[in-house]
């Protein structure tokens, strides 16, 4: 996110925009740290809990400030709000899971399915309307990150359905939907930083494929976590003893 402000502004307007930069930047900062510190401390533990809990926060500060700033813009990215809106989405989702007891859930659970839904028809909405009008700016969003944040929207909120009509997910069932949505949250903050910021690093390193390390690193964690989770003797057995409906 870059602000632009008229050099003919007040300094209370300057101030202010800077404040606002500087708290997004660190925010992100910060994200992209506890969430890499989540991924690898041990899980359930002290350390693990403190990590995620600064995710959560940074995370919603972050996406709350990029948000509401991006419509503003010279050039509105109503892109950026939609991304932030499923970034928040998914970290408060997943923050909730793991907060909850087994087999736990409601009105939140109701209402996250009804903003799941609703990012998924603004994402397609708008990829389907770009689609039909002329590329007026180089800043403008790809097509393509319409539909594949409004596909991810779209596979939480089956998963959403699922919870409600089962009231609740219980065993490696709550751990695999709190993990894969932090991990895409994460996922993607990593993409708009590495990706999307390209010019904060140096030039021989931009658009090269060192870029795509930090992302396919997460990846991989996640996988392996997914993997762990559902084929574990320990989780497989807290699935047992909370069989699922």
């Amino acid at each position: 996110m870059i602000l632009h402000v008229s050099p003919e502004s007040s300094w209370l307007v300057r101030s202010a925009a800077a404040l606002v930069l500087a708290a997004h930047i660190g925010a992100a900062a910060i994200a992209l740290l506890s969430g890499a510190a989540a991924l690898l401390f041990r899980k359930g533990r002290r350390m693990h809990r403190i990590a995620g809990n600064v995710f959560f926060v940074s995370m919603l500060t972050m996406c709350a400030i990029g948000g509401c700033v991006a419509p503003f813009l010279p050039q509105p990215q109503w892109s950026s709000v939609f991304v932030a809106a499923l970034t928040s989405y998914l970290v408060a989702t997943s923050w909730v899971t793991i907060r909850r007891k087994d087999g736990g859930m409601g009105a939140f659970e109701v209402g996250a399915f009804v903003v799941a839904v609703s990012i998924f028809i603004a994402c397609f909405t708008s990829g389907l309307l770009a689609a039909n009008r002329p590329r007026t700016s180089p800043d403008d969003a790809p097509l393509a990150a319409y539909f594949v944040f409004g596909t991810i929207a779209a596979l939480a909120a089956v998963s959403d359905l699922r919870l409600i009509l089962r009231r609740g997910v219980l065993g490696a069932q709550r751990i695999t939907r709190h993990l894969w949505r932090m991990c895409v949250a994460l996922l993607i903050a990593s993409f708009s930083f590495f990706l999307g910021q390209q010019q904060v690093f140096p030039t021989s390193v931009r658009g090269s494929a060192l870029l795509l390390l930090p992302e396919i690193a997460i990846l991989g964690v996640m996988i392996f976590w997914l993997v762990r989770v559902r084929f574990s003797v320990r989780f497989s057995r807290a699935a047992v003893v909370h069989p699922a409906l």
